[in-house]
């Protein structure tokens, strides 16, 4: 909060040089206390009003605490609070957050480990549940996040995971959504980024690929062959039939 601590920090020199203004003006040689606690009544009025100056960020929302019970949600731009009763334990981030995370050697629905990347875009829609429901909610959404990834990687096929991304994602931002809901947090989106698999059978995929390709090859191939065989065999009749009419 760069912003409030230079707007607080001019205020309080402000109201300080009025108070050092006053009490020259009020100075007398014989009795200085007055001049004294002119001074120190406007030091303290400094430290007041500086303290309860906020500012937040047109991104952010304060969640201020009066005498431990929740009191309101203020901001984005200026505001006051009440020093010493008043408190913000929370600034909240309204904007969309990225986050990203993982799954390490987790077996899907055929026995195969694999580690999944993924990226979740999520925001706080009602910064109140999200201060006061959960206690670190940006470390709540990303183990929800993780265990969430986990329990559909084992319930999914190799092939279909390598295969479907897309539904993956889909159903992962719906399992999450309703975990993180409760909390005044709505998931917009997940990404899988990358689906790695063991080395080995990695290359076995690729040898079992390079053997189908090079069997519809053969395939192709052959039924290139057969049609030449058969336009040979048409056009051997026809040469025949053409012989016998000139005979």
């Amino acid at each position: 909060m760069k912003s409030k601590s230079l707007f607080s920090g001019f205020i309080f020199i402000i109201i300080l040089i009025i108070g050092i203004i006053w009490a020259r003006a009020e100075f007398n040689p014989a009795d200085y206390v007055l001049s004294a606690i002119i001074f120190g009544v406007f030091l303290l009025l400094a430290l007041v009003i500086s303290s309860a100056i906020e500012i937040a960020d047109p991104w952010d929302k304060a969640v201020v605490l009066r005498l431990g019970h929740f009191q309101s949600l203020l901001g984005p731009g200026l505001f006051f609070i009440f020093p010493i009763i008043d408190t913000i334990p929370y600034w909240i981030d309204t904007r969309v957050i990225t986050t990203s995370f993982k799954a390490e050697k987790t077996l899907t629905k055929d026995t195969v480990p694999v580690d999944v990347d993924a990226v979740l875009f999520w925001k706080v829609l009602e910064p109140q549940k999200a201060a006061l429901e959960v206690a670190d909610y940006l470390s709540a959404i990303s183990w929800a996040s993780q265990t969430a990834l986990r329990d559909v990687i084992g319930k999914t096929m190799l092939s279909d995971m390598l295969e479907g991304r897309d539904k993956i994602s889909t159903t992962l931002q719906k399992i999450i959504d309703e975990r993180t809901e409760s909390w005044g947090i709505h998931v917009n989106s997940v990404e899988v980024k990358d689906v790695l698999i063991p080395p080995a059978l990695e290359n076995a995929m690729s040898m079992q690929a390079h053997a189908e390709r090079e069997r519809q090859a053969r395939v192709i191939l052959g039924d290139s062959e057969r049609q030449i065989a058969e336009n040979f065999g048409e056009a051997a009749k026809t040469y025949t039939n053409n012989r016998l009419l000139y005979i």
